[in-house]
């Protein structure tokens, strides 16, 4: 029972992690469509970038 439960959250995690790789690429396109910046964290900062 606990192996699967491991199974379960890994399989979790990685369509966790599909969803926000697909949620970031949306962003970019709906930033891009209306000219506008598109807003990140990089390097403990959070800095607006042009898509």
């Amino acid at each position: 029972m606990k192996a699967n439960g491991r199974t379960e959250t890994k399989r979790f995690a990685q369509s966790v992690g599909r969803a926000l790789r697909r949620a970031a690429k949306v962003a970019r396109k709906t930033a891009q469509a209306h000219h506008t910046p598109l807003y990140i964290w990089r390097n403990g900062k959070v800095v607006a970038e042009k898509p």
